[in-house]
């Protein structure tokens, strides 16, 4: 009966993290757009904060007393991101992506990646390593900034007519958000390690795949819904921001409240992390993310997820 409970508030907690990343999102788009910020800054930004949101309250809820959960939820969220979101994603609907992405945003991830590895070598991300991880995290929003503000003095007429009530509206949605994804973020992080324990996983197994999945559900939703409309610049944009926002911000957090014990069984996920963020420069030439690679990362994120629960 304990089980059957706490796999029933797992879901109940995943939903609701689900939610409430979408509506905080939803609510921080619509006031970033009175203020002409690209759809690509948007994604990377506002949305990314937004969706990694429920990666941050998951992690801060695991923070000390489970912190194996951190550090797979963080590496999980990054490889189901590319694997299973843009995979996902462009089997429905080829990619294009802008060269600018494939030449700037994407080595800033693979090099915030690299640091992460960098950090870990003596077995632990110590509290000072989470506040170097939270110092990059501030220049990579100052060079975020910047280049809203680029985009701001180049399309000054492009000014979008005020709506009615968009301000109430929209901090009406992140309110409830957040509070979702605080409720959520509990409930998922306490049963999941009830029944981690149940069924003999290890804590870093279920943040890999049950947390890790449950945490990318905002960043697929709101990717696939943006690709439908068609603003895929804001559904790359989201997991470009997101994966470094997960390392810098989720992992600097962590870290700095606790410190995070590394294994060393922890570098196969290093490795196939950074091999998924390799493989999006496939597109450079041609500058689309076509199905047939979607299916590959599909593919192969779900390989990664047997092979993870049986090894």
């Amino acid at each position: 009966m304990e089980v059957a409970v706490s796999a029933i508030l797992t879901v109940v907690g995943l939903v609701m993290l689900c939610f409430g990343g979408n509506w905080l999102v939803s609510g921080g788009v619509n006031i970033a757009k009175k203020f002409r910020i690209s759809n690509l800054v948007i994604g990377m930004t506002i949305v990314a904060y937004g969706t990694s949101t429920s990666e941050l309250a998951a992690s801060v809820a695991a923070a000390e007393e489970h912190s194996a959960i951190i550090l797979g939820n963080i590496i999980g969220s990054n490889i189901a991101n590319i694997g299973m979101v843009i995979g996902v994603s462009a089997m429905l609907i080829p990619l294009a992506v802008r060269k600018s992405i494939l030449r700037k945003e994407i080595p800033i991830m693979l090099g915030v990646s690299f640091l992460l590895v960098l950090l870990s070598i003596d077995g632990e991300i110590s509290q000072y390593d989470g506040i170097l991880l939270l110092g990059g995290l501030g220049v990579f929003a100052f060079y975020t900034y910047k280049n809203a503000m680029k985009y701001r003095e180049e399309n000054k007429e492009k000014i979008e007519k005020d709506k009615k009530n968009i301000y109430l509206k929209s901090m009406g949605l992140i309110g409830i958000g957040i509070v979702l994804l605080y409720v959520g973020a509990n409930l998922t992080i306490e049963h999941a390690v009830i029944l981690a324990k149940e069924f003999g996983l290890s804590e870093k197994i279920i943040g890999l795949t049950v947390i890790a999945i449950g945490t990318s559900l905002p960043e697929l939703i709101t990717s696939l819904i943006a690709i439908r409309k068609g603003h895929a610049d804001i559904g790359i944009g989201t997991i470009i921001g997101s994966n470094i926002y997960n390392i810098l911000m989720i992992m600097g957090i962590g870290a700095a409240l606790g410190g995070v014990m590394i294994g060393a069984d922890v570098y196969v996920d290093y490795a196939i992390m950074i091999v998924f963020s390799l493989s999006l420069l496939i597109a450079l030439k041609t500058g689309i993310i076509t199905r047939a690679m979607g299916v590959c990362l599909t593919i192969g994120y779900v390989a990664y997820l047997v092979v993870t629960f049986f090894k």
